[in-house]
């Protein structure tokens, strides 16, 4: 059933050793769905795709992880893997009922670690352009382009708006910035900078002495796919540098079971590119 979504609610979620998680909340008795960003966004950055799935009767849940948007900066800079995984498994004990974990990079790798801990209590998995074993070159660049302005920011919204359109040129540059300024935090000194720890970073980078720990976990994710038995989707961007056709044929060899949706004329922010696109296709896996 189908029908005007309500607006949401902001409620605060205690995470794991208390740390504060914030969320918006739409209202619904269908199955619970959670939208989980990914590294350097906000529960902005889905577009209108919680508010199509509350219109379908579902009970959305749009959150900021840990570190960013709302939620709470780890005071003692706790960005592990085990951390995002505890907040993820204590959101889902909030809802108080199995949930559609929807993970975009981060949030995607995040729910893979949750449902593998606790898979009772998920009823879905839709990862969005992300897999156990991403392209290092997609990975390398990303992280470069959130480490060059996190410490000294932009003056203008603008600057901002024009460091995104370099990042991404299949994009149309916007001429609204409104929603720009949710996902970039406007500091004492007058600068703007992205709206998460820079501290986040430090368990993303490290160069050649981390690299045999990222193997490791790439590792233990592609366990983690393998027995997955929970419905799951992969969307990925056609455009997309971090999962190309290699990762996504390596993993669906891992969970032959999983369905495959590719959105042409996106690339990794799938949601922002091809909003639509990815919502139905959400939608239709969710209510077949």
């Amino acid at each position: 059933m189908t029908g005007a979504a309500a607006d949401p609610i902001t409620v605060t979620i205690s995470g794991r050793n208390g740390l504060r998680i914030v969320a918006d909340e739409w209202p619904g008795d269908g199955v619970p769905v959670v939208l989980a960003h990914g590294g350097g966004q906000t529960r902005h950055s889905w577009g209108g795709t919680a508010a199509v799935l509350a219109a379908h009767g579902h009970r959305v849940l749009s959150i900021d992880l840990r570190g960013h948007g709302d939620s709470q900066w780890d005071p003692d800079g706790n960005y592990q893997m085990s951390a995002y995984r505890d907040d993820a498994l204590a959101v889902a004990a909030w809802v108080g009922e199995p949930v559609a974990w929807v993970g975009a990079s981060l949030g995607g790798i995040t729910g893979l670690h949750a449902v593998n801990e606790q898979p009772d209590q998920f009823s879905a998995l839709i990862l969005v352009d992300i897999t156990p074993r991403p392209a290092p070159e997609g990975v390398t660049r990303i992280l470069n382009f959130m480490a060059k302005d996190a410490v000294d920011g932009f003056a203008t919204l603008e600057d901002a708006a024009d460091a995104i359109a370099e990042y991404q040129p299949h994009r149309q540059r916007p001429t609204d910035l409104s929603g720009l300024s949710k996902n970039l935090r406007l500091g004492d000194d007058g600068r703007w900078r992205w709206h998460w720890d820079p501290a986040f970073l430090d368990f993303r980078t490290g160069g050649a002495s981390s690299e045999h720990a990222r193997d490791r976990h790439h590792g233990e994710l592609e366990d983690f796919a393998r027995h997955l038995t929970k419905p799951t989707l992969l969307v990925r961007g056609r455009l997309s540098d971090l999962v190309t056709d290699a990762e996504v044929g390596e993993f669906l060899v891992l969970v032959p079971h999983a369905e495959y949706v590719d959105v042409a004329g996106a690339a990794h922010m799938i949601a922002g590119d091809k909003n639509d696109v990815f919502t139905e296709a959400v939608v239709s896996f969710l209510d077949p």
